[in-house]
C-alpha cells in the first residue's frame, strides 16, 4: 500500500514526529510511506488544511496514494475538506479504538487526526498504536463481524451517492481557482513521488497542464 502523508501549516513541526511512527509501524507490514509535507513551520511551501482536502484527492483518485494520513489542529477541518471530493472516504480518529472502527466499520482511504488537541505526553506511543490499529489487519471485515455484510453493503450505498453528488476530478481541477491549486501541489517531493506512483493518465496530464509542463 502507497500511504501518503500530508501536514497543514499550523502543524507542520510535528510532521517528522508523525512521519517517524507511521514508518515505524507500516514499514514492517510492506506498506510505503510519502511524505508530501509540509515539513516545517518554515517551508516556502504552505498547505491550508483546504489543501489538504485537495492534494489528497488529487493523490487519491489518481493512484498516486491508497491511503492518506493527514490532519490539522482538531483533525474537523482537514476531514471536512477531504471528503468535499469525488473518491475520498476520510474518517477521524484521535485514539486507536477510532481508527479500529474506522477500518473495520467504514473500510476508507483516508484519516485525519488531532495534532494539536490532545497531542501531549506520550502523543507518539498513541500515534503508533492509532497506526496499528488501522493497518494491521485488512480493512473492511466488520465490526462486530457479525455486521460485516450490512457495513459492505452501506459502504457501497455511500459511494454510490457520493458518484452522483460529486463532480468528477477531471472537472474539479479545470474549476478550482488555479493559485489555490498550485499551492496545494507546489510542495518540495510532490512532482517526484506523484510521476513516480500515478495510475491516472488523465488526472497526470490535468496535473503537467497546471503546473505548466
Amino acid at each position: 500500500m502507497k500511504i501518503a502523508l500530508i501536514n497543514e501549516n499550523s502543524q507542520a513541526g510535528k510532521n517528522c514526529i508523525v512521519e517517524t511512527a507511521l514508518k515505524k509501524v507500516v514499514e514492517p507490514m510492506g506498506h510505503e510511506v510519502f511524505n508530501y509535507g509540509m515539513y516545517t513551520a518554515e517551508d516556502a511551501e504552505v498547505l491550508t488544511y483546504v489543501q489538504n482536502g485537495i492534494l489528497a484527492a488529487i493523490l487519491l483518485n489518481s493512484g498516486a496514494a491508497d491511503f492518506v494520513v493527514t490532519g490539522c489542529g482538531t483533525g474537523a477541518g482537514a476531514m471536512l475538506a477531504l471528503n468535499s471530493f469525488p473518491g475520498v472516504v476520510c474518517g477521524h480518529a484521535q485514539d486507536p479504538v477510532d481508527a479500529f472502527t474506522f477500518a473495520q466499520i467504514n473500510a476508507g482511504n483516508a484519516l485525519a487526526m488531532p495534532f494539536a488537541k490532545g497531542f501531549g505526553w506520550a502523543a507518539e506511543l498513541n500515534l503508533e498504536y492509532i497506526f496499528e490499529k488501522l493497518f494491521s489487519q485488512e480493512m473492511g471485515l466488520g465490526y462486530p463481524k457479525e455486521r460485516a455484510a450490512i457495513m459492505a453493503k452501506n459502504r457501497n450505498i455511500l459511494n454510490e451517492v457520493k458518484a452522483v453528488t460529486h463532480t468528477d476530478m477531471l472537472t474539479i481541477l479545470k474549476n478550482l481557482d488555479q493559485d489555490l491549486l498550485k499551492g496545494a501541489i507546489g510542495g518540495a517531493k510532490f512532482k517526484e513521488y506523484f510521476y513516480a506512483n500515478a495510475t491516472n493518465d488523465e488526472i497526470k496530464e490535468a496535473v503537467k497542464a497546471v503546473i505548466g509542463e
